[in-house]
């Protein structure tokens, strides 16, 4: 009888361990073996000269990124343009779970759909055709300095795509336009799992709306709030590349490289495809320390542990 209850319990873990064989095999190939492009950075890469052909330079390009002041200063640069934008993406990572708040108080549930799906809609959009809808709004001869001519505002027209002063906001502005309804779904779904009685309690104790939610809805919110923010801070430095990408030129190049968009610029645009592969080498170091470091702190905060 032991013997068949030993044999079952071993035949239902493999079963689940076939369960999750085939995701192990997607994150295998698709997270862990692109890794041996590390090598990448130890060598004087050329491409198309084969890695096998390409002398071996140890720590050269590691050395190289604080030896020489031109890469530090880039480097800087960088790093505090990715700090910038995170931040800002941080500081307003409320605004997805005030949005849900808001939703869910709409009482006809037709408009409360048309909300939604207005608001989750761009974020399938691509970022090349974010950048088209702002070329045709904000370019030179855009819809916006037609207005603004043809109002009397201004004489000449306004390089808004041109202009590198604020570009950090206006960045943050089209990312919480294109992912503000879809980052809004975990809370409203949060929203569905509370319990309703403390909406009834808070109905009979004669409470308004606003003291629901300050009372009820807000505080039941917080863990996936902060769940969320954790997960976001362990991976500040990965904001993207596609955005800035599309919206670099030559006139706001210096302010909107974040560190993906710069190995990207350096490797395709610089030649330097070995130094690329260094600085993402750091970078993915840096992106799992703050990992550890965020785990961490859950587990002081919250006491559970996000891995």
């Amino acid at each position: 009888m032991v013997r068949l209850q030993g044999t079952g319990m071993r035949s239902m873990s493999i079963r689940k361990f076939l369960y999750i064989l085939p995701f192990m095999i997607v994150i295998a190939t698709f997270s862990y073996y692109p890794l041996y492009g590390w090598v990448y950075a130890f060598f004087d890469y050329m491409p198309p000269t084969p890695l096998s052909q390409s002398p071996f330079v140890g720590f050269k390009w590691f050395r190289s990124l604080a030896e020489n002041q031109v890469k530090v200063d880039q480097l800087l640069q960088v790093i505090k343009n990715t700090f910038g934008m995170s931040g800002l993406l941080l500081l307003f990572s409320w605004l997805p779970m005030i949005f849900a708040i808001f939703l869910n108080e709409i009482k006809a549930i037709w408009f409360r759909k048309f909300v939604q799906t207005v608001t989750t809609l761009p974020n399938f959009i691509s970022w090349v055709l974010v950048y088209s809808l702002a070329f045709t709004m904000f370019s030179s001869e855009g819809i916006a300095n037609g207005l603004l001519k043809q109002w009397g505002f201004i004489d000449t027209p306004v390089l808004f795509l041109q202009n590198s002063d604020h570009v950090w906001m206006t960045m943050w502005m089209w990312t919480t336009w294109k992912t503000l309804g879809w980052s809004a779904i975990l809370y409203i779904a949060a929203i569905t799992g509370i319990d309703d009685s403390l909406y009834e309690a808070a109905h009979v104790d004669g409470a308004t709306r606003m003291q629901v939610i300050r009372h009820v809805t807000l505080p039941s919110l917080l863990p996936t709030y902060f769940v969320l923010l954790l997960l976001q801070i362990a991976s500040f430095l990965n904001n993207g590349m596609e955005q800035y990408f599309v919206f670099q030129n030559s006139f706001n190049k210096d302010t909107i490289q974040v560190l993906d968009l710069y190995v990207y610029n350096l490797a395709m645009g610089g030649g330097s495809y070995s130094v690329s592969v260094a600085i993402s080498m750091l970078k993915s170091l840096i992106s799992v320390l703050l990992l550890f470091t965020v785990n961490g702190l859950s587990k002081l905060v919250r006491g559970e542990s996000m891995v």
